[in-house]
């Protein structure tokens, strides 16, 4: 299924227009409708490491394949990847969780917490900042760092308010987002064993994940 998905998202580039999906749309909902079976069956699998995921429903992790245009210079409809977000409460949620990215050229997995809201980003900070090396034992695992090699995303210019200018930490504390990625080639998901593989990355996660949620438990009230 996924050859197929990743051939269908190649022609869609190609031909970002409403005609050409129109006249593919009976094609893209029968691709849908597999990559919801794929993320429930990654689900099922992850849940069984990460009982918090148990009884998410695929349909609700996943992103919708239209694009919000109403304030982007960047006018094409629809998005050339298939993704989802698998965590307690789907995609929206704001625990760290587990990200499967479907795109030619730009396939991957990740796993952390992404833009969170600045009262969370300050906890969050705030808490790596007493737990630092216990932080940074998770990030060093040396098969964890192999396959998730550093902190992705935006980061500040200088170290945040509150914080020693000459730490060490800088490189962390400077984050907007606390997430990591493991890029992956196209033929990865394309191989028939792609879902053991995704689930063996997804368990290196589970120390990070359980790591951040806990903030992020706090920051809710559940704690």
């Amino acid at each position: 299924m996924n050859a197929e998905i990743l051939q269908f998202l190649e022609e869609l580039k190609l031909n970002n227009n409403r005609v050409w999906f129109q006249n593919n749309k009976e094609r893209y909902d029968v691709l849908r409708q597999g990559f919801i079976d794929e993320v429930q069956m990654l689900i099922n699998q992850i849940a069984l490491f990460d009982p918090e995921v148990a009884g998410v429903e695929a349909k609700e992790c996943l992103f919708r394949i239209y694009r919000d245009i109403r304030f982007s210079p960047d006018k094409t409809p629809y998005k050339a990847h298939f993704a989802a977000y698998i965590a307690l409460g789907g995609r929206a949620s704001e625990r760290g969780g587990y990200y499967i990215h479907l795109e030619p050229g730009n396939c991957l997995l990740s796993g952390g917490v992404w833009c969170p809201p600045p009262a969370l980003l300050k906890k969050l900070r705030q808490d790596i900042y007493d737990h630092i090396e216990e932080f940074t034992a998770i990030l060093e695992e040396p098969v964890f760092k192999n396959t998730f090699p550093v902190l992705e995303g935006e980061m500040l210019k200088r170290m945040p308010v509150g914080y020693p200018m000459d730490s060490p930490y800088g490189y962390i504390l400077k984050h907007k987002d606390f997430s990591v990625v493991s890029v992956k080639p196209d033929s990865f998901f394309k191989s028939k064993d792609w879902l053991n593989k995704s689930v063996e990355c997804f368990k290196l996660l589970l120390p990070f994940n359980r790591f951040l949620n806990y903030t992020v438990d706090e920051y809710l009230g559940r704690i």
